[in-house]
């Protein structure tokens, strides 16, 4: 009795600690964002920039040349956003700035997979966001999202392909997205193939699960439901009350994406509010939101459908914050990890799947899911493994990028927490440049199916567009 009251009371104290730590971290991105737009709005009224006509005809060259480069368009993770909301914050810490043509989409920070690869297709493509009819009545939701006036890349098809960097679950989304063009599931387009896709970057992909899934609330048994206290039906309860109220200004700043789920209370009034937060209605009655897909169960389900394809280029970064000692794994240091992700660290390296649960696939080791960064474990980000491993190599520094292959995964394994790519460039430092110009040159210089690329300035005669065909040096 006495060791049950001490194991509850010590749940109950990690539960109000994690809670505290996400409050203030969402919190500190929310205020940091209204001050950069109140800076902003400030120094815009108060120094206004004089414009050089010289330089217009300059500007009107570049943005000519670049109309001949495909997109690098980076898909943001959980709880993530693109660009247009949060302000003049960046997710990805203003790398888009690196290239002349990125995107950065605005994806449901909260919806599933499934859902966001659709919508990601429409705000590409442009029109209205289709979920299809059969996944929308399973999932009660509309099977109509919002729409797209015009596509950021309307011309986008096989000869005209697009490289894709994802973050965390952004580089699960690519992967459903290029499945879903290779099974031609888009209505009204039926000559879409895997290979608008010209290449495939994972930043801390998450292609396998994570077991901090099961630290925030995910049941082991099913990897679907959640338990009746934990953090997740905090955020549960935060997230309808957000979407039921549906102040107008506030989800322009920022949407969690579950409009298509009609929760607010200007149609479905309080006995809708009622259904949602006892579970009998919207998107975690139906498990159509992202943690379910992030489970190693829910991931290794999404994965059983999802193919590696031979024309496509792979690579992907896989982070970690821990370290071996003696045989046992441990935070490899504590300044180096997010006060936000330091106690998710020590929690994964010291995991252990339940003895009285099945473990959720065939040769499950715990050692082996015990290194990771705060959000995700080591050996999910490298390349999809489960329920069959994908071809892959592992590249131990730049040096031993040579020549690189279509189809197979290439991934290197980086020393960094979850979070030490995005938002807040200043604390990666030197190596937030390294990783980003890496994967930008690559897409650039490196990576092509049929002709070279003509890259900003340089005439299709330069040097450094010389013809070369497949190939993908890092």
């Amino acid at each position: 009795m006495i060791k049950l009251w001490v194991v509850t009371s010590l749940q109950l104290a990690e539960l109000f600690v994690s809670s505290i730590v996400h409050l203030l971290y969402g919190f500190y991105i929310f205020s940091s964002a209204v001050a950069g737009d109140i800076s902003l709005t400030l120094n815009d009224y108060l120094f206004k920039s004089n414009v050089d006509f010289n330089d217009l005809g300059d500007t009107g060259q570049r943005l000519s040349n670049v109309e001949g480069l495909p997109p690098i368009v980076l898909v943001h993770g959980i709880f993530g956003f693109g660009k247009g909301r949060l302000g003049g914050l960046s997710y990805f810490g203003g790398a888009e700035k690196k290239d002349e043509r990125v995107l950065v989409p605005d994806l449901g920070s909260l919806t599933s997979i499934y859902d966001r690869a659709r919508e990601l297709f429409y705000y590409l493509k442009g029109g209205r966001v289709d979920f299809g009819q059969e996944h929308s009545e399973a999932c009660g939701h509309s099977r109509f999202g919002r729409r797209y006036e015009e596509g950021q890349y309307p011309e986008w098809d096989e000869d005209h392909p697009i490289h894709f960097v994802g973050h965390s679950a952004g580089a699960q989304v690519v992967r459903v997205l290029q499945q879903m063009l290779a099974d031609k599931a888009f209505e009204g387009y039926e000559d879409t193939t895997e290979n608008w896709v010209l290449s495939v970057t994972s930043l801390s992909g998450a292609f396998n699960g994570t077991t901090r899934t099961y630290l925030d609330g995910m049941r082991t048994d099913d990897g679907m439901s959640m338990k009746p206290i934990c953090l997740l039906q905090l955020c549960r309860i935060g997230v309808i009350m957000y979407d039921w109220l549906d102040i107008p200004w506030l989800k322009t700043y920022y949407n969690f994406g579950f409009d298509h789920f009609i929760i607010s209370w200007k149609k479905t009034g309080v006995r809708g509010l009622v259904d949602c937060l006892m579970g009998n209605a919207g998107p975690f009655a139906s498990g159509d939101w992202i943690l379910p897909d992030l489970t190693i169960q829910g991931s290794t389900s999404i994965n059983s459908n999802l193919q590696t394809f031979p024309n496509t280029y792979y690579f992907s970064y896989a982070t970690k914050r821990t370290r071996r000692i003696m045989g046992m794994t441990i935070p490899s240091g504590v300044l180096g990890i997010h006060p936000m992700l330091f106690l998710r660290v020590f929690q994964m390296s010291q995991w252990r799947f339940p003895q009285d649960v099945s473990p959720p696939y065939k040769g499950y080791r715990d050692e082996e899911w015990q290194e990771n960064d705060g959000a995700l474990n080591t050996i999910s980000m490298t390349h999809p493994r489960l329920p069959v491993e994908h071809p892959s190599r592992f590249i131990r520094s730049d040096s031993e990028c040579q020549t690189l292959q279509p189809g197979i995964w290439y991934y290197k394994i980086v020393e960094a927490d979850h979070i030490m790519f995005i938002v807040n460039r200043e604390r990666a430092g030197v190596q937030f440049d390294l990783i980003y110009d890496s994967i930008f040159q690559r897409c650039r210089k490196h990576v092509f199916r049929k002709i070279p690329q003509t890259l900003p300035n340089l005439s299709p005669s330069s040097p450094r567009s010389s013809p070369r065909k497949n190939n993908f040096v890092h």
